[in-house]
């Protein structure tokens, strides 16, 4: 069952998370999206990065509009038995479509930032046309396709670009600038596949500074599940990249 990008966007829009000042002024916006593991500690220190750079920040909840907790998340999308990344760009579409409408927001000049499952999410929006129905699981697709137009920019961390990721075989229909992270210690992928994906995109037209990071995976989050470590001096050194990154977009 599929769903038009205005529902969508009604279904996310009273869970989003705004940051930056209270006024009406036309700003740029990063729009931020949480990784399989739900809303986690990072994603508020990105978003005050944002601000802190000039810009308007929006993180995105894709888990409290289905009523799903943490360890169902964990359970059922870490495992990839729902909400893959195709069918999660819709909510990416549906985001921009909807914060792009907003009167304090520059909708020529958005980034996506995603983490892990978020950046899969928005890698496989980023080779969708968007012309015809179903595609990203909306019944009009067409309709967010303008509004993406305003992407200048992608802040792409440690994304899934394994099996079953659009980005291996399918080429980008849009090429914002991109900055890629990709960590050294990764479980879920190796460097070299993921700079192979990486490499890809920058053939398809798309500008990408690929950083490795000397960490794990999630290395940014404060966790200690599984093979992911927190560090904290890395994610400094993170948050002060991705600052950077906006202030030359």
């Amino acid at each position: 069952m599929t769903d038009t990008v205005a529902e969508r966007w009604a279904r996310l829009e009273p869970h989003v998370i705004a940051y930056g000042p209270d006024d009406g002024t036309p700003r740029p916006a990063v729009i931020l999206f949480h990784g399989c593991g739900g809303l986690r500690p990072h994603l508020p220190r990105y978003a005050e990065a944002a601000v802190n750079a000039g810009w308007r920040a929006f993180v995105m909840d894709s888990y409290a509009p289905r009523g799903w907790g943490r360890d169902f998340s964990l359970a059922m999308v870490c495992t990839g038995m729902m909400l893959r990344g195709p069918e999660r760009a819709g909510d990416v579409a549906a985001a921009v479509w909807g914060i792009a409408q907003r009167p304090d927001v520059d909708a020529a000049k958005l980034v996506l930032a995603g983490w892990s499952h978020g950046s899969w999410s928005m890698m496989d929006l980023m080779t969708m046309a968007l012309d015809r129905s179903g595609e990203a699981g909306l019944a009009d697709p067409q309709v967010a396709r303008t509004a993406l137009n305003g992407v200048v920019g992608l802040g792409l961390y440690y994304p899934y670009v394994g099996p079953g990721a659009l980005s291996r075989t399918r080429p980008w229909v849009r090429h914002p600038q991109a900055l890629a992270v990709i960590a050294r210690d990764d479980h879920l992928t190796s460097v070299p596949n993921a700079r192979t994906v990486h490499d890809r995109v920058a053939r398809d037209g798309t500008p990408v500074e690929v950083w490795i990071a000397g960490g794990t995976h999630a290395f940014d989050e404060p966790t200690g599940l599984g093979m992911m470590r927190h560090d904290p001096e890395l994610t400094l050194e993170s948050l002060m990249r991705f600052e950077a990154f906006l202030d030359r977009l």
